[in-house]
This record gives C-alpha cells, structure tokens and sequence, in this order.
C-alpha cells in the first residue's frame, strides 16, 4: 500500500487513532484495536514525546491484531522500527531547536533506508493552545502563538517549498483547545500538499469541524486512551 498516496487522495477524509506505548497495556491496545477494525479507522499512529516502553513489541502486538495501517509517530531517534508500514519523518519547523529540525534525521536516515518502510517527510507546527505540552517540553521549542496565523500560513508554505509532503498542525497531546478553524481553514488556502491536524480534538463534532475547515486528516490520541468507544463516533463524523 501507498500511504501517500491514499493521504493525498482529496476524495477521502482520514482518521488515525495515536497511540502511546507509554499509556497502554496489552488490554487496553486490544479495546482501541477492536473498536479501530470495527469503525473503519484509516491509520494507527505510534508513538509519544518520550516513550519509555519497548516500541517494537508494541508495534508487533498492532501489527497482529489489526490489518490498519500502522506508521510510526516518532518523538526521537530510538523510536524508529521497521516492524511498522510507515513513517512520518517530522520536522519541527516551528521551532529552532536544530536537533528536531535535521538533527535526529541525520542519525536516523541509514537505519531508515536500511528499513524499507514508506517514509513520509511531514512538516510539523506546533500551535500555542493554552497550556504548555509534553512536545514543546521536550523538544526545547515554542509553539507559534495561536493569535499568530499569518505566521503559521508562512511556515507551512516554506515546508510545502521546501519539499515536504505533508503540514502536521498540532496543538499537543492532551491540549486544552484544539488547532483554531481559522488557522486550518487560511493553511488549506495556501498550500496544496495534505494538511494533518491533531491535539485536543475530543468529539466527533470537532472532528466534523476541523475536516470542514481543509483539514485531511484528523488525528486523536488522549481522547481515544480516555474513552475507546469514542472511536465510532469520530470515524462517523468524515
């Protein structure tokens, strides 16, 4: 399977269910799984701003329990496996912090070619949303101000001209507010690759909202780890 490719299919819009390894168990991956195969999810993300447990097994236990496709989300360079179908090779051009804008790619890249998973190279923002996230903790970086779109449309049009695939708009794990419908809706109006949009998305009503602002793919993570039932309802609302 292309995943790009179905990314950028326009006529579609995507959910992928985040996944930390850090916050689940074995019993509760196979209640976000069993309710991921039965809601018709498009992707499973994997990964976290730290992640202390064993990627791999967690990896492998998905990849056994579901035919989704899985990609790696990743926080840092001992992320990387090559037990998933794809990576999202983010750049946080937010930030100046040069270790998450090339550094950690550098050391990353041979394992990846090496690997043969699809690489997707993903610019990645992150917004100001009201509270201060694990990612802007740990990468060092500010997020853009949420008052700021301007600046947030100038930075997704120089990771679109720059080559990237793909402009993640993050408001953070667990965020108090969600990426601001105005912000999604001036990006969709600049740039023409994919827009993801993922942090404090809690319902299927905001789901509805965000994909009717541009965006393509919507990404939930601490909403699913609260409620996994959830699942049907934001899959419902494409």
């Amino acid at each position: 399977m292309n995943i790009y490719k179905s990314i950028s299919d326009k006529t579609k819009k995507r959910i992928a269910i985040l996944i930390d390894p850090d916050k689940n168990t074995a019993s509760s991956l196979d209640v976000i799984l069993q309710n991921s195969n039965n809601s018709g999810v498009d992707f499973i993300f994997v990964g976290g701003s730290l992640v202390i447990n064993n990627m791999g097994e967690t990896l492998s236990y998905i990849k056994e329990n579901t035919s989704i496709p899985v990609l790696i989300f990743p926080g840092n360079v001992i992320q990387i496996s090559d037990k998933a179908d794809g990576l999202l090779f983010l750049s946080l051009i937010s930030g100046r912090n040069p270790e998450y804008l090339i550094g950690q790619h550098v050391i990353s890249a041979p394992t990846l070619k090496r690997s043969g998973i699809e690489v997707i190279s993903t610019a990645y923002i992150l917004i100001e949303n009201g509270r201060t996230t694990s990612v802007e903790y740990i990468s060092n970086t500010l997020p853009i101000p949420a008052d700021k779109p301007e600046i947030v449309v100038a930075t997704a049009l120089a990771g679109e001209m720059l080559g990237m695939k793909m402009v993640y708009l993050e408001a953070g794990s667990g965020a108090a507010k969600s990426v601001a419908l105005g912000i999604i809706s001036e990006v969709k109006r600049n740039i023409e690759i994919p827009i993801l949009v993922g942090g404090g998305i809690r319902s299927g009503e905001d789901v509805s909202r965000i994909f009717a602002a541009g965006a393509d793919l919507v990404v939930v993570g601490s909403a699913v780890e609260e409620n996994p039932h959830i699942i049907a309802e934001l899959c419902s609302a494409r």
